[in-house]
């Protein structure tokens, strides 16, 4: 069934021109394919969709992540070109300059330019 087949992520914009600046030049993505109401960005080989409504940047969950190799290189990185990372104190999470740690892992999280959550993680297993 579906076991074999790439997933691809379709994230929602409510200014697509923005979003692909952000997507693009802030985060360094390629812009496979760009169409109306679309937008066919790749990351690491896998590729997802960004697309116009107006209900973007609503959901109050990540939508997407990254897991990288070094997450304080990463943030340097993404912090050097404007993105601000979010900071939370709930139960069960609770970050420390953007940084949350435990179950063998260090994660940070951050909007894209339409209030969408995204996250960086770094597997210490």
């Amino acid at each position: 069934m579906l076991a074999d087949t790439p997933l691809n992520a379709v994230i929602p914009a409510t200014d697509l021109e923005r979003a692909k600046h952000f997507y693009g030049d802030t985060l360094g993505l390629k812009l496979i394919d760009d169409r109306q109401d679309t937008a066919l960005f790749e990351s690491g080989g896998a590729r997802f969709i960004l697309y116009t409504t107006p209900s973007g940047g609503q959901a109050a969950h990540t939508l997407a992540g990254w897991t990288v190799d070094d997450l304080d290189a990463e943030m340097t990185e993404l912090r050097g070109h404007g993105v601000t990372f979010e900071e939370y104190d709930l139960p069960g999470l609770k970050t420390v300059d953007g940084v949350a740690e435990g179950a063998g892992m260090r994660g940070a999280w951050f909007k894209d330019s339409e209030g969408n959550i995204l996250s960086v993680v770094q597997d210490l297993r």
